[in-house]
């Protein structure tokens, strides 16, 4: 479910499938109806179970710091589908979409599409009509089969891998990793942050079959701590970078930024453009993500961890953050994830849990959360805004987490507030 996009498929008649369907069959026979707008972009494509938009974040304001125009396609929606398609940190306009939608149905594309295929095509022509210079481009889900996999991008990064999506990417860390590794491009140099060592052999033997250079976390660059600030290394190009600080908290967006200064680093070889310390520790200092450890509220955090691998996360960086804190949970989860294992991981920091429900079809009902929940204190919330809002003088730290389509309803409740 995409926010607002379904007004602009019934004003333009233009017809698409909600449903997930890999494959890109469909993809080549619109993009070659829309005259191939993503060839003539310069790509740096973006995969993984974890991390995504956090190295697509950092990426971004890397290269608006060094003065190019940037393209991000990110997923899912914040607000609504208009975030999802941005140049320079702006969504796309009511004006710009329908420009797009017109084009597409004059194009003949309508049926051929799902929902997320067609909002693919529509952020690659809207990128190519703004001839912006770099575009961040996320893979919706695994990589191989899924619609922005059309490109050939200057770099691919893949970010983490866990089990996630198993009926559809598959139930080993092997199979996952294949669909991962799927956006690798022949010679095209790509980038890993710290994967298990099933994962990392599959993708060893993809750069090893396309002759592509390999980047690991951690063998050919990292970051170091050093007192107040970050210092990042990299031994293949060589290069030493100090003085870096973030505001994006815990130590797995340590190897996030790290993967997007590798990134740029590697894509600035093709972009022909001058890579200056001193902007890639502004975009570090800069950066900020909605939904990513994100303090909303004095004491009200948001965070979109959805699956065991990033509520790990979660919970790590809650106990180097808010040691000794009381910390209590606000949680709704879609259907199709771990949610036993993510409520175990949660529980390890709290014993104090209010389940809400959420508009989505893929959504749990808050009644079976709390049946797995093995908090003591555990309660169903009809109406989640006012206590969210409330916890602002709650003498400890309140966490709205478990899907990023949550965060992303609350919020546009919290925008009808005047003070929000």
């Amino acid at each position: 479910m995409i926010r607002n996009f379904e007004r602009y498929k019934e004003k333009w008649n233009v017809e698409s499938d909600p449903s997930i369907k890999p494959g890109l069959e469909g993809m080549k026979r619109a993009l070659a109806l829309l005259q191939e707008p993503h060839k003539k972009l310069q790509v740096v494509h973006v995969a993984g179970t974890n991390g995504k938009g956090s190295t697509v974040a950092f990426l971004e304001q890397i290269a608006l710091c060094h003065g190019l125009s940037v393209g991000k396609f990110t997923s899912p929606c914040i607000v609504d589908v208009h975030d999802q398609i941005q140049v320079n940190g702006i969504p796309i306009t009511e004006r710009e979409m329908d420009e797009l939608f017109k084009e597409m149905m004059y194009a003949g594309i309508s049926g051929l599409l799902t929902d997320f295929e067609l909002l693919t095509c529509a952020a690659f022509l809207h990128f190519d009509n703004e001839k912006v210079d770099l575009v961040l481009l996320e893979t919706g889900l695994g990589g191989l089969e899924d619609s922005t996999n059309v490109v050939t991008p200057l770099v691919s990064v893949i970010t983490s891998i866990a089990l996630e999506h198993t009926q559809i990417l598959g139930n080993t860390l092997k199979e996952i990793a294949f669909h991962k590794a799927g956006i690798i491009k022949s010679g095209k140099p790509a980038m890993v942050g710290i994967l298990p060592e099933e994962a990392l052999s599959v993708v060893k033997e993809k750069v090893r079959s396309e002759k592509s250079p390999l980047f690991i976390y951690g063998e050919d660059f990292y970051v170091q701590q050093d007192e107040s600030e970050e210092i990042y290394f990299n031994s293949r190009v060589p290069c030493t970078i100090e003085g870096l600080s973030r505001k994006m908290a815990g130590d797995h967006q340590k190897i996030n930024m790290a993967l997007a200064i590798t990134a740029f680093l590697e894509a600035a070889k093709n972009l022909q453009i001058d890579v200056q310390m001193e902007a890639i520790r502004q975009g570090i200092e800069k950066t900020s993500l909605p939904g990513r450890f994100e303090q909303v509220f004095p004491n009200v955090y948001f965070d979109g961890a959805h699956n065991p691998a990033s509520a790990e996360k979660l919970v790590e960086t809650i106990k180097q953050q808010f040691p000794g804190k009381a910390i209590r949970f606000v949680v709704g989860m879609v259907k199709d994830k771990d949610i036993e294992k993510v409520l175990r991981l949660f529980e390890s920091v709290s014993d104090e849990f209010y389940f809400v429900d959420f508009e989505n079809p893929r959504a749990a009902n808050a009644q079976f959360l709390q049946q797995l929940s093995r908090a003591k204190k555990k309660e169903i919330l009809k109406d989640c805004i006012p206590f969210i809002q409330s916890n602002i003088y709650f003498d400890g730290i309140t966490i709205v987490t478990g899907s990023l389509y949550l965060l992303s309803e609350i919020r546009n409740e919290l925008l009808k507030e005047v003070d929000f």
